[in-house]
């Protein structure tokens, strides 16, 4: 129950980095990219939310939102990482 709670927090923050994701300003993109990496590292469930985001984002018309997704998608896929995820 907590974790169901706990996982709304992160949610909307996943709609804000999709809408945010076309900005070409680098400290911009870095930070989306940052933010959808972070939460998908909170826990197995928002893994999977953030990996659909930057899968998403890859099919995105923007230089950004697919280099975003590219660097996203080569961390929360990474078997050392989904590893440490808790349930």
């Amino acid at each position: 129950m907590i974790r169901l709670l706990f996982n709304t927090v992160f949610i909307p923050f996943l709609q804000i980095i999709e809408s945010g994701s076309y900005d070409e300003r680098n400290y911009v993109k870095k930070a989306i990219n940052w933010a959808l990496r972070q939460i998908g590292k909170r826990n197995v469930k928002l893994n999977e939310m953030a990996i659909r985001t930057a899968k998403r984002l890859a099919k995105l018309d923007s230089k950004s939102a697919k280099w975003i997704a590219s660097d996203a998608l080569r961390e929360l896929t990474n078997e050392k990482i989904k590893k440490r995820l808790p349930p």
